[in-house]
């Protein structure tokens, strides 16, 4: 999408006191607290990257939610509502809830039931180890490169709110992150999680709740807007037609395909920043559970990110344009210095703050598991005992962190951070999400096809995006709409390699892929893995759960599509 930077406003400086810096220093205390109190439970390997498959379902499911609940999705999205209006629900329920649905009820089982401790090790036992090191390979680099833009986009409304020098902000955040990462592992990170979301929450509901109070309520809102912006503002799908132009750049057909199917599903069944959350689950009726359970606040959570956003483009008519000193990454920012007294107002830069390390705390602890399982330990470094790889593990997450400070500056080349979000999106995930799939549902996919369908689906994209579009071969109107046409061109790419190499290849053995493809048993369950003997409470049910979410998302989406 064509948004404006993520340089806010110079005059967006927030009149925070003393009892705002309490509040924020509390949860610095808290925060650390966690990651202490979670090291006594780290004594294995295991223990630090997956907290020993322990947790239960409500605790990774919440972690599952705020692992994506970063900054950039909070700005990111609020400026999308600024922008675009009510369209930005399509990133939520056409977007999200559909693949979250489908990772529990179809694919957590292969994942747990294998044992895999990271989501490239599925592709080695589907596979072969050219394929797990390629995708070990691309997703560490993703990671790094993710948990930067959340470092970044900190620094820049820490600059602009607090008055901290850019590159203060970003050291300090990231050791912060290293702190509490490297003292209690994944366990001190998703407990952190489930405590960052419910500030999330309390720095976010004030800001819709008065917001609508000063803009008269829905009435004076849609009136004012309606006014200013057309009908189709407030609906999710006007303007959309083949061949209608608008200002999101991409008509139902690439927003349902480019959004919908191929960027969500490969960004929600095969991002182990989030999959890793599930591995954690204590059992795979809980790992089934993880992403269901987050569906449902993943329903709600749009009005708090949309509604900020049209509220601003309500209080600020020309926010974004050249006649205004507000771009649309302002919209939050700037409601929280019009609207919130001190104390709120502590509370609400801490739920900022706390977004911005749940981004990259997610994709560091996910970093240090791939590359400690998956590069260094088997192709590296072999066969040593399992406190060299704890040991090890405490270390690389010390690189990643230094390494996501240095992309960090990088990411401050490119001018819009959700734009650079998706476009790495349809680069790493995409292809990864095309080998899963048929992988998954066709069993004579061959073991060399893995490989060549990554290579094939990345390369797509990429010549899609910087020359196809770039370059202007085609035109396509947006940043935004170009990624969904570059996760379309990846997927279809790796999807043809991977046909044509499985006819000149040998398959994997039929007797390899028990539990490995969809219609093969497992070759052996175990006794945890389903629900406690006697307890069938429907929210144990992980289907029951998930076609709730579905139908829930389907009748609050009925008012926005028309």
């Amino acid at each position: 999408m064509q948004a404006s930077t993520y340089t806010l406003a110079e005059g967006l400086r927030l009149p925070t006191n003393g009892l705002d810096y309490a509040i924020l220093a509390l949860y610095f205390v808290v925060v650390l607290g966690i990651g202490f109190a979670a090291r006594r439970s780290v004594r294995t390997s295991l223990d630090f990257f997956l907290s020993g498959r322990s947790l239960p379902a409500w605790v990774t499911g919440l972690a599952f939610v705020a692992a994506n609940l970063g900054a950039t999705e909070i700005l990111g999205m609020a400026a999308t509502g600024a922008q675009y209006g009510v369209a930005v629900v399509h990133w939520y329920w056409i977007g999200a809830i559909p693949a979250m649905v489908f990772l529990g009820l179809v694919m957590m089982p292969f994942y747990y039931r294998s044992k895999v401790r990271s989501v490239p090790e599925f592709l080695l036992q589907r596979f072969d180890a050219s394929a797990h090191l390629l995708s070990s390979a691309l997703f560490a680099f993703a990671a790094i490169l993710i948990a930067g833009v959340n470092l970044y986009a900190l620094s820049i409304v820490v600059e602009a709110l607090l008055g901290w020098p850019q590159w203060v902000a970003i050291v300090v955040a990231g050791l912060f992150v290293l702190a509490y990462i490297t003292i209690g592992g994944l366990s001190s990170a998703i407990y952190n999680e489930v405590l960052q979301f419910f500030v999330i929450l309390a720095a976010l509901i004030p800001i819709c709740v008065i917001g609508m109070k000063k803009v008269g309520g829905w009435d004076g809102l849609s009136g004012n807007l309606e006014q200013r912006h057309g009908d189709d503002f407030l609906t999710a799908w006007g303007g959309t037609g083949i061949g209608d132009a608008n200002p999101l750049g991409a008509n139902w057909l690439t927003i349902v395909l480019g959004l919908g199917f191929v960027l969500s599903f490969g960004y929600w069944t095969t991002n182990f920043a989030e999959v890793q959350r599930a591995l954690s689950a204590k059992n795979l009726s809980a790992a089934q559970r993880t992403p269901l359970i987050a569906a449902f606040p993943k329903i709600f959570i749009v009005f708090l990110v949309m509604l900020p956003g049209l509220v601003a483009a309500a209080l600020v008519p020309k926010i974004g344009t050249a006649g205004s000193d507000l771009t649309y990454n302002d919209a939050i920012p700037y409601l929280m210095q019009e609207l919130l007294p001190n104390g709120v107002l502590g509370i609400a830069v801490t739920g900022l703050l706390a977004a911005f390390m749940a981004g990259m705390a997610a994709n560091v602890s996910s970093f240090n598991t791939v590359f400690t399982y998956d590069i260094w330990a088997r192709y590296a470094v072999k066969g040593r005992a399992d406190t060299y790889y704890l040991r090890f593990g405490r270390l690389i997450t010390a690189i990643g962190v230094l390494a996501s400070i240095g992309t960090a500056f990088i990411a401050s080349s490119f001018s819009n951070i959700m734009g650079y979000l998706q476009t790495l999106f349809s680069f790493f995930n995409v292809p990864m999400f095309v080998v899963f799939v048929i992988g998954m549902f066709w069993k004579r996919a061959s073991m060399k096809s893995g490989v060549w369908g990554l290579v094939a689906g990345t390369t797509a994209a990429m010549l899609n995006y910087f020359w196809i579009y770039q370059q202007g071969v085609v035109d396509i109107p947006t940043d935004q709409g170009a990624n969904f046409v570059s996760a379309i061109v990846g997927f279809v790419a790796g999807a043809v390699v991977m046909v044509v190499v499985t006819l000149f290849t040998a398959p994997k053995p039929e007797a390899e892929l028990a539990g490995l493809v969809y219609g093969t048993a497992s070759p052996g369950l175990e006794a945890d893995d389903g629900v406690e003997a006697g307890d069938s409470a429907w929210y144990r049910r992980p289907a029951l759960l998930g076609w709730g979410a579905v139908v829930l998302a389907a009748a609050c989406y009925v008012p926005y599509s028309f």
